[in-house]
């Protein structure tokens, strides 16, 4: 008699990175012979790859581990990713995880695993961070239409409130030739949009002497494959010939995601970070000249130690100044060892929540005037795959995300439709075929 397969659920918090990554996992377990539990199924094991940007990241990290241990009392719980990485004792001694696996350790996930039903062990696996030195190919797309392809992991750079290089540790990357043949693989499953990421994917080569604008080009060239997006870039990597490439290639789109955390220049020097505003500035305006219709997003940090009221107001002028189309806005988190600590003015939490809540009707502005361009006008959009009986959604080429009626034909199909309306509630456009 053949044994019934395991099932296996999936939590990712964090990143597309992260879920990038537990896409593969899921699809390395599933070339195993374990199969996805489906919506109230009792999973025999549950998979959590985790996050630790900030101190909620962890906090919601344990809750969801604890949630589920308490739902599947049963279940062999597996916790991987950068809480774990970081914390692996912290994680280890919830009661009820079972394997704790490091940043190096998820392309293994099947050993681990099948080792713990063969001998029913607790394993905690963890690489130490410096001798991190293996890149883990990632490519898929989980129950999305889109696929994530990894290109890059780590960082070099130790910004003075990050703690992602000792979760990821050094910058390392992908070859070429092996993204190229995943890419060529998406094409053959019939995916017609990769979105590029990493940790830091404009250090993509440091380590294997390639460069991030010979991977573009060659990524370019593989047939199937209609669109190519940028996850996030930073703006001293984001080079004028990338920009200028993106600007006249085939299949990537007019879209950046582009971090620059704080507006002042003060505040950067204490971030350590490796440009100015002005630079930031440039970077901006060279995308906006070469292609009118770009969509920019950015990463915008406030109440980091040593932004004064007056820090603040000048980042948020300057932002404010910027032909920029979205703010993704967060607080600073006080994380242990890192550099910021030393960092002697400290900005309450009330100031925080104030802070972010002007950056963040700010960024409802400018997204909204950038939507509202081009109401009427007719655009091409990858249809995702819907779930459920409410409207399909997908994204123009400039990435404003759009509403669609309902028809299971028109998934993974790029299509043109027309810019109706926009919904203020999530800033997206309701639209119609055209």
């Amino acid at each position: 008699m053949t044994a019934t397969p395991h099932k296996v659920k999936y939590e990712t918090l964090g990143c597309k990175l992260n879920f990038s990554e537990t896409a593969t996992m899921g699809r390395l377990m599933a070339a195993a012979g374990f199969v996805t539990a489906g919506p109230g199924e009792v999973p025999d094991v549950c998979v959590v790859n985790t996050c630790s940007v900030t101190a909620l990241a962890d906090s919601k990290c344990r809750q969801h581990i604890r949630r589920l241990v308490r739902l599947y009392p049963r279940a062999l719980v597996v916790v991987t990713g950068c809480y774990a990485q970081l914390s692996s004792r912290e994680v280890a001694a919830i009661n009820g995880v079972d394997i704790v696996l490091g940043s190096e350790q998820k392309g293994d996930i099947v050993r681990y695993v099948q080792q713990w039903f063969d001998q029913r062990t607790r394993q905690v696996e963890v690489t130490p961070t410096p001798l991190i030195r293996r890149f883990v190919p990632s490519c898929d797309r989980g129950d999305r239409t889109r696929y994530w392809l990894k290109v890059q992991d780590g960082c070099n750079y130790y910004c003075s409130y990050c703690t992602i290089p000792m979760a990821r540790g050094r910058s390392r990357s992908g070859r070429i030739d092996q993204l190229v043949d995943q890419a060529r693989r998406v094409a053959d499953e019939g995916g017609q949009e990769i979105v590029l990421t990493g940790v830091n994917i404009g250090h993509f080569g440091h380590d294997t002497g390639e460069q991030f604008l010979h991977l573009l080009q060659a990524l370019d060239q593989v047939e199937g494959i209609m669109r190519y997006r940028i996850s996030s870039i930073e703006p001293d990597l984001l080079t004028d010939e990338v920009i200028a490439f993106c600007a006249g290639s085939r299949a990537f789109m007019p879209h950046f995601h582009i971090p620059l955390q704080s507006g002042s220049d003060t505040v950067l020097r204490l971030m350590r970070r490796h440009y100015d505003r002005a630079l930031f500035a440039r970077k901006v305006e060279q995308c906006r000249r070469l292609m009118p219709d770009c969509f920019i997003g950015v990463d915008v940090m406030v109440g980091t130690r040593g932004e004064t009221p007056g820090c603040f107001q000048d980042s948020y002028d300057f932002i404010a100044s910027l032909p920029v189309q979205h703010l993704h806005v967060f607080p600073y988190s006080e994380r242990p060892g890192t550099q910021a600590l030393r960092i002697p003015y400290v900005v309450s939490r009330r100031d925080k929540e104030e802070r972010a809540a002007r950056m963040i009707a700010l960024g409802n502005r400018l997204q909204r005037d950038f939507t509202q361009r081009y109401l009427g006008q007719v655009r091409p959009v990858l249809v995702e795959a819907g779930h459920g009986s409410g409207p399909m959604h997908g994204f123009t080429d400039n990435y404003l995300r759009v509403n669609l009626a309902p028809d299971p034909a028109l998934a993974n199909r790029i299509v043109n439709v027309r810019l109706l309306g926009l919904c203020d509630r999530d800033l997206s456009v309701d639209a119609e075929l055209a």
